[in-house]
């Protein structure tokens, strides 16, 4: 049973990803342990990042959970959210880009991350190792007009337990969730 609902929309938190939809987060992280099992002596990057664009009256999310082995591909899913409201605030926008990725992040109990440094810990005197990180669509780039976010949102990061991320490391956020957006 999934009783976990969306800060945004109130909806359940289904994800879904090329092939499949309607998953759980139970379902999403049961498929993490698996795609990480495969190979417990691989370099993982748990990678969670949010993007939005406007259309019209109202806004895309799309939030994204990207687990990549380092030299041997990876394993993503995807949550968009359309919200009936067009977010013209940068700041406001921003803030709620980081909001979802909290969200998400959330999700993933002590537990849940014990569950997956388990799988790399045996291996770590073979370069295995483990990384959760929040990426932000952010830069600090003078021309970048969110720059002035990056400290209220790399604290935010940062305080629910994530290694955050900017432009250009923050590719989760920038490159995959951007193109859901669309």
């Amino acid at each position: 049973m999934n009783n976990q609902f969306s800060i945004l929309d109130g909806k359940a938190l289904l994800f879904r990803t090329m092939k499949e939809k309607g998953l759980t987060f139970n379902d999403v992280f049961q498929k993490i342990i698996l795609f990480m099992g495969q190979d417990p002596a691989g370099k993982y990057r748990l990678m969670l990042g949010t993007d939005s664009h406007a259309h019209g009256d109202e806004t895309v999310f799309a939030t994204v959970i990207v687990l990549h082995r380092k030299g041997k591909g990876a394993w993503a899913c995807l949550r968009k959210i359309r919200h009936p409201r067009r977010y013209d605030s940068l700041h406001e926008k921003i803030s709620m880009e980081t909001s979802l990725t909290e969200e998400i992040a959330s999700l993933f109990t002590e537990a849940h991350k014990m569950d997956m440094i388990d799988i790399v810990l045996p291996h770590l005197y073979k370069g295995s190792s483990f990384t959760l990180e929040g990426h932000i669509d952010i830069g600090s780039e003078q021309h970048n007009k969110t720059r002035i976010f990056i400290q209220e949102m790399v604290a935010r990061m940062q305080s629910v337990g994530l290694e955050p991320k900017i432009k250009p490391e923050s590719i989760a956020a920038y490159g995959v969730a951007n193109r859901h957006t669309k």
